[in-house]
């Protein structure tokens, strides 16, 4: 009986992975099938209708898309219609009733280029802003986090007096609420009494220096990474501290011996050796920026104008304010395979820099 139940039988790492696999199957793959299933239909809450099935109609509407080319406004004579802002174009539903196909569509972003406007039309255009916000946000946080971490890790890896301190407070936000370090940043950034405009106004004697941080479209989504940056660069912190002191100091003192300075250090001894360590942080920051949801809802509702706004605030929104359950869920289902395919590729990447 006990060579059966040994540390390497199947019925034992049965046993022991039980467990897990039953968390797993209740809490991940049931509510993905279940969510799943939703997507082919128009279930919503608390509807006096009966559910149905509508087949692929969550996906239509979610994925289509059209570009449209839009010439500018010209005079009488052939000339560009300006004003104040620049090359006048047609009004999106101008746009419309030259090109009845479009009916249904609203414009997502545009690009002006060439003397044209480009137009990315969509029957949900919030979710490829909120597509794009989520990369946008991806790309902000991730050398800000990363780059603060990392430079952490070198500093409390010092021996120094009072660095097991230091490694606590800079770890304090990673364990604070989201919830509460949103509303604590939301004080900080306020236009008229946040703790941030006051010091600017005290350091340049301008009653009116300072943004708006939260209420303007080009600050908020920069000031919500910054916020998520301090938050998070505590955990990656530790990972990296723990890749440093697996570094070897013999390789720092034959170094030395050759006349390396410290950047030279840093660039051939200290970044070789994090080489994998650096790898798992950015993976990490980038799938849980991806996730972003909590400083959203809490500081700016994903305003000012859907400037913050996010594919998972756009999914919680729908499935939940809304009550579109079905449209929710296709919305969330979508977002995992994009975010699947980007974990599949970054693999790939990682596998051909190791040249297997």
């Amino acid at each position: 009986m006990k060579a059966k139940l040994g540390q390497d039988s199947p019925l034992a790492v049965a046993l022991f992975a039980s467990p897990a696999l039953l968390l797993f199957l209740l809490f991940v793959a049931l509510p993905m099938l279940l969510a799943a299933g939703a997507t082919l239909t128009n279930h919503r809450l608390m509807s006096p209708e009966p559910t149905q099935y509508v087949g692929l109609d969550n996906y239509r509407r979610l994925l289509a898309l059209d570009m449209v080319v839009i010439e500018p406004l010209r005079g009488e004579g052939g000339e560009v219609l300006r004003d104040e802002d620049g090359v006048r174009f047609p009004t999106w539903r101008q746009v419309r009733k030259l090109h009845p196909e479009l009916a249904g569509y609203r414009e997502a972003i545009h690009l002006d280029a060439g003397g044209k406007r480009m137009v990315l039309a969509a029957s949900d255009p919030l979710f490829y802003r909120s597509l794009i916000n989520t990369f946008l946000f991806a790309a902000l946080v991730l050398p800000l986090q990363c780059g603060a971490a990392l430079g952490l890790a070198i500093l409390v890896n010092q021996k120094i007096r009072g660095r097991i301190f230091f490694r606590t407070v800079y770890f304090a936000p990673v364990v604070t609420s989201m919830v509460v370090a949103s509303i604590v940043w939301a004080f900080m950034l306020n236009t008229d009494r946040g703790m941030l405009n006051e010091l600017l106004r005290g350091l340049l004697n301008d009653p009116n220096a300072g943004p708006d941080w939260l209420g303007d479209s080009h600050y908020a989504l920069p000031a919500i990474a910054l916020m998520s940056a301090w938050q998070g660069a505590g955990f990656q912190m530790l990972v990296f501290l723990a890749g440093l002191q697996s570094i070897s100091p013999e390789l720092y003192e034959a170094a030395t011996l050759m006349g390396a300075n410290a950047w030279q250090r840093f660039v051939h001894v200290t970044l070789p050796g994090l080489r994998n360590t650096i790898i798992f942080v950015l993976v990490s920051t980038t799938l849980l920026a991806f996730g972003l949801f909590t400083q959203v809802d809490v500081m700016t509702s994903g305003g000012p104008l859907d400037s913050t706004s996010t594919v998972v605030y756009h999914a919680v929104r729908s499935g939940f304010k809304e009550q579109d359950i079905g449209y929710g869920s296709t919305v969330t289902l979508v977002f995992f395979f994009i975010v699947l395919a980007l974990s599949l590729l970054q693999r790939m990447l990682v596998s051909k820099g190791d040249g297997k």
